[in-house]
């Protein structure tokens, strides 16, 4: 197996006498014998210098469950039949969770959910912020916590989804390959199902940090659209090999002079980063690249569209520097449609 990635593997491939396991089989009496009849089911697993620091089984369910209250009436659910992650991970909960609700959209699921122990804080905490809300108590006393499709107009409580309901502005963002591939890496690319990219790649979390020089980013607002726009490899030409490849949400832009010192950047910027704390010791001291944003990872466009594209069908113009545009409404309509965008991720005017 490879480390650094969150993978998908049978549960054949795990080792259940991994002492990651040990809280669960402490917690749910036979624990190894669900594991074992398993076998040949998948589940995502993520390793930290050879250990395993994150485990998730997600089920496609149609039932009813009156072990529950209140009672789930018989209804498709996607279940979060497993999750753990080791509790300084919470970079990792993130990214996790990102798998689980675009899986939700994806698949066509109007309600996922997933059961926890009072005692697990922290993960109740990343759920609550990422729309969850409790539904109720289980037999054993797990609490049961639910996302449905609900809006809530609040950039973490409805991610991944699409928000063009309020019409927020909507901006093409550059970005040179070798800060892409760290953004949102294209080594690990799968497919889930048709036209459905899932990036597992772990640098690739849910809040991303962006340092640059380009002065009109400070026209974004939160809420914001960006489409990100990968600028040529190097010795190609840029009508095949710049392409537009992924849809984020504006968080917060701020100017680095907006920070009172070194250590309130490094904490802001360092979290999730792409970054090395000595790329940002420069960025801070040098003050060449001062202009931060912070989005949001929507989803990633299952098409790819190359430069001649944007040009050609989407309307954007030849002779004009993409740095950072602004887009009309109907050129990033156009971008969703061509990209393949599930119409499950957008929250239009309806």
């Amino acid at each position: 197996m490879q480390y650094d990635v969150i993978q998908k593997v049978k549960f054949s491939e795990i080792n259940i006498n991994d002492p990651f396991f040990q809280t669960l089989k402490d917690d749910y009496d036979g624990f190894e014998d669900w594991f074992r009849r398993k076998y040949n089911e998948e589940a995502y697993i993520f390793q930290e210098n050879g250990n395993l620091a994150g485990f998730l089984f997600l089920k496609d369910e149609n039932e009813s469950d009156g072990n529950i209250s209140p009672i789930f009436d018989k209804q498709r659910r996607l279940k979060i039949g497993t999750f753990k992650i080791n509790s300084h991970g919470t970079v990792l909960g993130q990214r996790f969770l990102s798998i689980i609700l675009r899986k939700m959209f994806n698949d066509g699921h109007n309600f996922t959910y997933v059961t926890l122990f009072e005692k697990q804080h922290g993960l109740i905490r990343l759920f609550e912020k990422f729309g969850f809300r409790q539904w109720g108590i289980k037999g054993n006393g797990e609490l049961v916590y639910f996302r449905d499709i609900e809006v809530f107009n609040d950039e973490y409580k409805d991610f991944p989804l699409i928000n063009i309901r309020n019409n927020p502005r909507k901006f093409l963002l550059s970005i040179f390959p070798i800060y892409h591939t760290k953004l949102f890496p294209e080594s690990k690319l799968q497919t889930e199902r048709n036209h459905i990219v899932e990036d597992l790649s772990f640098t690739n979390t849910v809040e991303k940090i962006y340092v640059c020089a380009i002065p009109n980013v400070m026209e974004m607002n939160e809420g914001d659209l960006i489409v990100i726009y990968r600028t040529a490899e190097e010795g190609k030409a840029a009508e095949f090999s710049s392409v537009a490849s992924s849809i984020c949400t504006v968080i917060e832009v701020r100017n680095i002079n907006s920070f009172s010192n070194l250590k309130d950047f490094l904490e802001y910027s360092g979290k999730g980063s792409i970054f090395s704390e000595n790329e940002l010791t420069d960025f801070w001291n040098r003050k060449k690249y001062p202009y931060v944003i912070k989005m949001l990872y929507n989803v990633p466009l299952a098409n790819r569209i190359i430069r001649k594209k944007l040009i050609e069908e989407v309307g954007l113009s030849r002779n004009q520097r993409w740095s950072c545009i602004e887009l009309e409404d109907s050129q990033f309509n156009k971008i969703l449609e061509i990209g393949e965008v599930h119409e499950g991720f957008i929250i239009d005017q309806t």
